[in-house]
């Protein structure tokens, strides 16, 4: 009685400075519809968080290990869907949901687990997660503003890269042109760029860049901006780069991650 009690628990909770809301539906063995206890789960998250604050919204669905990939990756799909139906039906933008997506199963190996009843029933879920607007945290900006700070981010949309790749694209070629001849005229400014991979394992910091076949994706994709700026004229004693991997996810999806930041340094 108590593990069912747990089970169905109202969970929310932050996520670093990320601010992410986190509600953990559990389904039945082999069942894709929720019960009136699970419903009522979904709606008291809903009830409990400011639709006009959403930024976006993500939804992931998973199996315990029991059955095949392919009719687990069905079955955790169908577990998604079913969540988002609900989240539309009580008002939610689907515009808002950027991830939907079922993981299939959850592999665990019997002899390594003490209680299998148990983690399989924690595996049979669907995990929904609210990102808040406003939520990269203070002094983080999305263009190149005036009066910037040491400490201060900058994050750029149109600084994104292909899966795998550290190749820029003619889009992000075109901003970082811009932000060159920013530099240019700022000429006090100094920054570190921060590379970011996506949709890597977490048994893994970063992910594998495919001309290269390296695991130094993210480092890459720094150096590629810092090799980019300086043939645009912007002194290399100016700049340093660094790797982070897939440390900072924004929550926003994952072409959002695979991305560079500016950390100012000096000014």
């Amino acid at each position: 009685m108590k593990l069912c009690l747990a089970l169905f628990l109202f969970i929310i909770y932050n996520l670093s400075a990320q601010q992410k809301p986190i509600e953990t539906i559990y389904f039945e063995f082999d069942k894709y519809d929720l019960t009136p206890l699970q419903t009522e789960v979904v709606t008291n998250f809903i009830k409990s968080i400011d639709t006009a604050k959403v930024e976006s919204i993500q939804i992931y669905g998973y199996c315990d290990d029991r059955g095949t990939d392919e009719y687990n990756f069905r079955l955790s799909n169908n577990r998604a869907n079913t969540i988002q139906n609900l989240l539309t039906s009580a008002g939610f933008n689907q515009s808002k949901i950027v991830i939907l997506e079922g993981k299939g199963r959850i592999v665990v190996r019997p002899d390594t687990v003490e209680n299998l009843h148990e983690t399989r029933t924690r595996n049979r879920r669907v995990d929904l997660i609210v990102v808040k607007r406003n939520s990269f945290g203070k002094g983080i900006y999305t263009s190149f503003k005036d009066n910037l700070k040491v400490g201060d981010k900058i994050y750029l949309e149109s600084i994104l890269f292909d899966i795998g790749s550290s190749v820029l694209t003619s889009t992000s070629k075109k901003e970082l042109d811009k932000i060159a001849e920013k530099l240019l005229r700022q000429k006090s400014i100094q920054f570190e760029i921060r590379g970011h991979v996506c949709c890597t394992p977490d048994l893994y910091e970063d992910g594998i860049d495919k001309a290269t076949k390296e695991r130094r994706l993210s480092w890459n994709r720094a150096k590629t901006v810092f090799n980019y700026l300086s043939s645009k004229k912007v002194s290399k004693n100016r700049m340093t780069y660094q790797g982070c991997g897939n440390k900072y996810p924004l929550g926003r999806g994952d072409k959002y991650d695979r991305r560079v930041e500016f950390l100012i340094t000096k000014i």
